[in-house]
Parts: C-alpha cells; sequence; structure tokens
C-alpha cells in the first residue's frame, strides 16, 4: 500500500457503489456494472473531488487562500474545485482559453453560484499552453497584489498528486470487485487530462490488483498527450517509489472514438445517452461517460469486447453538461417530439 497519503476527507459515501445494469447486461451479452462516482455531494457531484481530496490538503498545508485552476469554459474539474474552495472558505479562480459560450449556464452557472471568479480568454490563435501561462501568470500576479495566497492547480487536477485519488480508487474497486465475484473485470474509463487513468493503472499495477483496465480517450491524443502520460507517470514512480515499470504500450488507451474533437455534439453519443437513461436511469453527459459508453457499444460491434466479458464503467459524472447551450439545441431539436403542447 502507498503511504503516506495524506488528504482531506470529504463526506460523501465510502466506497462508492458498483451497480449491476440488467436490462443492458441482457440486450449487450456482457455483465455491466458501473462504478458510481458521479455520486459525490459536494458542487453536482464527479470524479475530480478524488483528486481535490489530496490537492485541498496540499494547498492548504502551503497556507492558500485561493485555488486557481484552468479548464475549458465548462470544466467539470473548475466546478468541483469552486466547490471545494465553497467548502472549505477559499477564493476560486478559473482561467479558461475559450469564448464565452453566449449564456451562463451548465457548469459556467454554478461556478459563478459558488462564489467563483472565471477569467474567460478568447483564443488568438497561439499555443494554448502559452496562453495559459500567460494568462494564469497575470491572475496570478493580481491575486497575490491583493494579499491572497495562490495555489495553482493543473487541467482536470491531472498531476502527480491528484492522481493518488485513483489509487485509492483502484484499491476501493479492488476491494469492491473481490466481494462482488468480479475479479476478472475490466474497469473502462474515459481519458481526459490522464489523471484518474494514471491513478488507475498505477494502483491496479502497484497493488496487484487482478482487475484490468482500459481507457477511451475522448479527445484526439496528440503528441502532447503521447509524451505527457510517460513524463506524470515516470513522476509518479519518483514521487512514491511505485516497484511497477510502463511504457506507453502498456497504457491501453483506445484512441478511435472521439468524434473529432473535445466536448463536441454528436448524434451516436446522444443514441448512447438515451440508451443508458431509457435502459437503466442513468444519465450520462456528452463530453466524457457518454463518449465512454458509446465507445464500449462501438467495441462490442467490433468484437474488441467479448460476449460474456465483465466490464465496470466508471461514471465520472459531469452531468451540467447536458445543459450546455451548444449540447441542449441539439437534445431540444431531438427531444421535442416528446413534448405535447397543448393550446
Amino acid at each position: 500500500m502507498l503511504s503516506p497519503r495524506k488528504k482531506i476527507s470529504f463526506l460523501y459515501p465510502q466506497p462508492t457503489p458498483i451497480d449491476y445494469l440488467p436490462t443492458l447486461s441482457r440486450e449487450l451479452g456482457v455483465e455491466l456494472y458501473m462504478k458510481r462516482d458521479d455520486l459525490t455531494p459536494f458542487g453536482a457531484g464527479g470524479n475530480k473531488l478524488r483528486k481535490l481530496e489530496y490537492l485541498l490538503y496540499d494547498a492548504l498545508q502551503q497556507g492558500a487562500t485561493t485555488l486557481l485552476t484552468v479548464g475549458g469554459a465548462q470544466t467539470n474539474h473548475g466546478r468541483l474545485t469552486a466547490a471545494v474552495a465553497a467548502k472549505y472558505g477559499l477564493k476560486c479562480v478559473i482561467v479558461c482559453i475559450d469564448d464565452y459560450p453566449g449564456e451562463i449556464s451548465a457548469n459556467l452557472l454554478l461556478d459563478t453560484i459558488m462564489d467563483a471568479e472565471v477569467v474567460l480568454k478568447k483564443n488568438d490563435g497561439r499555443d494554448s499552453s502559452v496562453q495559459y501561462a500567460e494568462t494564469v501568470a497575470a491572475v496570478n500576479a493580481r491575486h497575490e497584489a491583493a494579499g491572497e495566497v495562490v495555489y495553482e492547480i493543473p487541467v482536470g487536477g491531472s498531476n502527480t498528486i491528484g492522481m493518488l485519488g485513483y489509487y485509492e480508487c483502484a484499491e476501493e474497486m479492488t476491494a469492491q470487485a473481490k466481494a462482488m465475484g468480479l475479479d476478472d473485470a475490466t474497469v473502462i474509463t474515459g481519458v481526459g487530462s490522464m489523471g484518474t487513468y494514471l491513478g488507475l493503472y498505477c494502483g491496479l499495477k502497484n497493488e496487484g490488483s487482478p482487475l484490468s483496465l482500459t481507457g477511451i480517450a475522448i479527445s484526439p491524443f496528440t503528441e502532447e498527450k503521447e509524451r505527457r502520460i510517460i513524463e506524470i507517470f515516470n513522476q509518479a514512480k519518483q514521487d512514491y517509489q511505485f516497484t511497477i515499470s510502463a511504457s506507453r504500450q502498456d497504457f491501453h488507451i483506445e484512441t478511435g472514438y472521439t468524434r473529432g474533437a473535445y466536448n463536441n455534439p454528436d448524434p451516436v453519443v446522444r443514441s448512447a445517452i438515451y440508451r443508458m437513461a431509457r435502459a437503466e436511469a442513468i444519465i450520462l453527459d456528452p463530453c466524457y461517460t457518454g463518449k465512454v459508453f458509446a465507445g464500449i457499444l462501438d467495441m462490442l460491434a467490433e468484437g474488441k469486447i467479448h460476449k460474456g466479458e465483465k466490464l465496470i464503467m466508471l461514471h465520472t459524472g459531469g452531468l451540467p453538461g447536458i445543459y450546455t447551450r451548444h449540447h441542449r439545441i441539439e437534445f431540444e431539436k431531438e427531444l421535442m417530439d416528446h413534448v405535447t403542447i397543448i393550446d
């Protein structure tokens, strides 16, 4: 077991449940389960809270008064950073290289309800990492000049501190799976900023878990990500003295189901969302979990997943994303025939 691991323990159900999905299991010919990390209570819930337990502890140890993070205008991680900041009496700033989406809705609405400052900088076409660095430096300087102690959190909380939340989740799922007779199951998760996937990978491998792990990329897996995944792993191995080694080939990440872009409206993803909702009454989001389930359906059709396999899909939350304007408009077009209007 990795030790010591210092964190702020949130008051949410631990472990989060693994639910069996009987209707879809019968229809798809697999044993499909779902790890419900969407059921965490603060700020509308989601997987980033596991990372933030460790990041918040580190921030408080450094005397932080302000949490500053980055992401898109509708970042789930930003919303949950705002939530933990509110819960623990800190200020929160979310820096986004993104256009104003035309309305304050979905995650952006929740950010502001929880009193976060959201800084939207229009993309000027330069490398986004350069723009983020410049904007974060300017915002950081402004808050420090006002007497704040700023703690910077990377996109998705995905560094070697944040990934400890999913190292712990790997241990948690291993114990649950053993009790449920699912030792030979495959855990399937979305891969965005890679902290969740890498935390699970390191936790499963370093603790000798029998569970397998598959990632489904939810945005194009660029050369930068290919480099970054090895960089984070190697840094974590050094920081925590892991006994395992890994090369890029050891990380099973399916990169062919991104639907072309990050957080883009896609009819196949919406179809997968409808199927899950109408079979199991579980709501997925169009950016992460909807793409993951759509990827699972494609992998079944292509024979990458075989009949009879046991699958545990990680539900990482993200429900507010359904209410994002560009997604909501497409849902409304498809679902209007479900609405009867009587004058």
